[in-house]
């Protein structure tokens, strides 16, 4: 009997979906664009192993065959998965290949299941490594190490029979107050693309291939402007424009599209009164006319069942979706009645076949018609010391005294003082899973373990994470009072509590009338952003004491900070630096390591003075009456060790045609474009300066300019006394702007090419770009 044509693997992957597409039932198309099923219960812990569910028996049944099961592996408070009752790293893939096995063998065409897994910083897993958190990794201003890790996370994913990788990486932290922050890479979008591109190279490989058994597809979240939300209110509505859509929100998710990914998981919110997973014009219109996109777009967990309020019904909900480009479901109770729609003729029945063969053909990428199951196969390590490379990279000084750190021998006592001094739950971030014991060091244990010998490294609580009882603070204040410097570690903390609850989507469900210790992860906004009353009065009364301080903030999202000039000697952030970021802390405070961290993320002052992004409109606001409209700290900023000196930016010629940067440009530009500056380090430890390249537009253009914006960036090493130039191509990517079309072209006009150590200390050589060739070259 010969075998079907979408069985035979030489034959090409749309000819594969064709067959079998011509093969399936309606109903069995409706279960292909299904995730309903928490994986959780797809099995049941036992005396003797895990075994399958009848509820996982009844919904492979109900529609012959699956889609895709979201959540096999996961693990966390929302999920109820413990240590005691969950999938560890040891049975991981023979959980997978049960579940498979049951797929493809219990049902008439045998197509497999997608298994979808949650790695947002690691894999969400029983063992699961885990990385620092987005918010840290944007700070290391190093995608390729970021690369790295991620491919080692999805060897992880797959070794344990995973195939689809779920990564927030569209978001932007446009206003920190949204308690997501810690899954964006920061503020900006070059920065964000650049990271999303790494973050795609690093989990699929290479682009347009199938995938290899070590790599997965991943899904990017958010898409679009989720991070734009009003208020920082999550899931909320966004008041931004086409333009601005164009020029900041969907940056990374062309880049990723671009490099490649597998597909994007529509967002919450809704933009110009649609939400997302309704959104045509976004779906479609931009995502697949305009970008090319052949991918598939995943709902968010209930989206679509919020389209009822739209819609007037399920059936109805779900045919809006699936019209406007959604092709994949998650949880909801709109997507499993499409077989009723199509009946109904609110959607057609090819419209479904589109989407269906999105699923598909995904299946057929990865492989899993040839090779469904994983098989006996140990568990791939994790990316544990790269985990570490990318908390220490991320430590960024932001103030500092000049003397104070790194900490030398003289220092013979340290007091290591705060509510996130001594808890590796705190350090980790939203989106884990349950540790085992002994996992990580906390910043107490990796200062203790890297002090020199002989040195006394005393420790004390202080005050609580969240409220204002300060009956510990006296003993911290005593402890203080005797040591040499006191090491206070404040900040916030995602992790997830046994008593949190939790909203039918995950998020936790925390009130000013349902306070738990949770300051920041989905669900928990701020409406200010300064550090708790507890916090702040312990570092005012250590402050007090005359011994020198530094303040270490590990946090997800950046926490108001006031001046602390005279009170204290340095501040460091070293966001959620993950389970090994104690030791990471301690190298930088102790000197092994030099501080190489840049803010992803401009810093407030206070909540009042919100938005502080830095590439805003170039209105020229002079400020509020009452205080500066500056961050406390520049995106971009970062201080060393040592002191960097920056030259004047060179251009290799003073001007060029708007024409030369076209597609359609005849020959390309006359000769290379080229920005360099030569960096100096002037101080006596060695450096790895991050240069930063800005462009502003001064005059020109068809849209109002803003401030500047990031268009590029290289680290350079420098020994004391050395020097170094470094050169930036001036290319369409640099120089574009977005048109009253809403394309990306170079515009006539004048701009300011700026480069320096962050946004707000740059040197500027001016470009002038003429309407046609035949302007002035140097």
């Amino acid at each position: 009997m010969t075998e079907p044509l979408f069985r035979d693997p030489a034959t090409p992957v749309a000819d594969r979906v064709r067959d079998l597409l011509a093969r399936m039932t309606l109903t069995e198309k409706v279960g292909q664009v299904n995730q309903r099923m928490y994986g959780w219960d797809a099995y049941e812990r036992t005396s003797s192993g895990h075994r399958l569910t009848e509820a996982f028996r009844s919904e492979v049944a109900a529609y012959d065959g699956m889609g895709a099961l979201y959540g096999l592996q996961r693990a966390d408070p929302w999920s109820g998965v413990t240590a005691a009752t969950g999938i560890g790293a040891a049975d991981g893939a023979r959980v997978s290949d049960a579940v498979q096995r049951h797929v493809v063998e219990n049902t008439r065409l045998g197509v497999p299941v997608l298994l979808v897994e949650e790695m947002p910083h690691g894999l969400q897993a029983l063992d699961g490594t885990l990385l620092p958190v987005n918010l840290s990794v944007g700070a290391t201003w190093n995608p390729e190490l970021y690369e790295e890790a991620a491919a080692l996370a999805a060897a992880q994913l797959r070794s344990r029979g995973g195939h689809v990788a779920l990564v927030s990486a569209l978001d932007l932290v446009r206003d920190p107050r949204w308690g997501r922050a810690e899954e964006c890479f920061g503020e900006d979008p070059y920065l964000a693309a650049r990271f999303t591109e790494a973050l795609v190279r690093g989990v699929q490989g290479p682009p347009d291939r199938q995938f290899g058994p070590e790599r997965a597809a991943v899904v990017l979240k958010h898409f679009a402007a989720q991070g734009a939300t009003a208020g920082g209110r999550n899931s909320a509505a966004t008041e931004l424009g086409a333009r601005e859509l164009h020029e900041i929100h969907l940056e990374a998710a062309l880049a990723g599209v671009r490099a490649g990914a597998a597909g994007v998981m529509a967002a919450y919110n809704e933009f110009d009164g649609i939400p997302c997973a309704a959104n045509r014009e976004l779906l479609t219109g931009i995502l697949r006319e305009r970008w090319g996109f052949t991918g598939l777009v995943m709902a968010d967990g209930l989206a679509l069942d919020r389209l009822v309020r739209l819609a007037g019904d399920p059936v109805a909900a779900g045919a809006l979706a699936l019209e406007a480009g959604t092709d994949l479901s998650l949880w909801d109770g709109c997507f499993p009645r499409l077989e009723e729609a199509v009946g109904r003729g609110l959607v057609d029945e090819g419209t479904l076949d589109t989407a269906v063969g999105r699923v598909l053909a995904l299946k057929f990428r990865l492989g899993l018609f040839e090779r469904p199951y994983t098989g006996e196969r140990a568990p791939a390590p994790g990316p544990e010391l790269l985990s570490e490379r990318i908390a220490r990279e991320s430590v960024t000084l932001l103030a500092h005294d000049g003397g104070t750190l790194p900490l030398g021998r003289e220092v013979r006592r340290i007091a290591v003082i705060g509510p996130n001094a001594d808890s590796v739950p705190q350090q980790i971030g939203d989106y884990t899973a349950p540790q085992r014991p002994g996992t990580g060091i906390s910043v107490l244990d990796g200062l203790m373990a890297t002090a020199p010998p002989g040195t006394e490294v005393m420790y004390a609580r202080g005050c609580e994470l969240v409220g204002g009882d300060l009956s510990a603070v006296p003993a911290a204040v005593a402890l203080a009072a005797r040591a040499d410097v006191a090491v206070v570690v404040l900040g916030g903390s995602s992790a997830r509590e046994s008593g949190t609850r939790f909203d039918a989507n995950g998020a936790a469900v925390v009130t000013s009338g349902n306070p738990v210790e949770m300051t920041c992860g989905e669900g928990v906004d701020l409406a200010e952003l300064g550090l708790p009353e507890g916090q702040s009065a312990l570092l005012d009364a250590v402050s007090a004491t005359g011994t020198a301080v530094v303040v270490v903030l590990v946090q997800g999202r950046p926490h108001a900070l006031p001046d602390l000039t005279g009170r204290a000697g340095a501040v460091l952030s070293a966001w959620y630096p993950g389970p090994w970021g104690g030791r990471a802390l301690a190298d930088v405070l102790f000197g092994t390591a030099e501080p190489m961290g840049r803010l992803p993320v401009s810093v407030p002052r206070s909540a009042a003075q919100l938005p502080v992004f830095y590439n805003g409109k170039d209105h020229g606001y002079r400020g509020y009456a009452d205080q500066p409209a500056t961050a406390r700290h520049a995106f971009g900023h970062g201080l060393s060790y040592t002191s960097v000196e920056y030259g004047v930016p060179r251009l290799s010629r003073a001007s060029a045609a708007a024409e030369e940067f076209g597609t359609d440009a005849p020959h390309g530009p006359a000769e290379p474009l080229v920005c360099t500056v030569e960096v100096h380090n002037t101080g006596g430890r060695p450096v790895r300066e991050t240069v930063q390249l800005y462009v502003r537009r001064v005059l020109g253009g068809t849209s109002w300019p803003r401030v500047r914006e990031l268009r590029g960036f290289a680290r350079v090493d420098l020994a004391p006394g050395a020097r170094a130039e470094v050169s930036f191509p001036l290319g369409a990517r640099t120089l574009a702007s977005v048109t009253r079309a809403l394309e990306r072209a170079v515009e006539p006009g004048e701009f300011a090419i700026g480069t320096g150590p962050s946004s707000d200390r740059t040197r500027e050589a001016p470009l002038t770009v003429t309407a046609r060739t035949g302007g002035s070259r140097r």
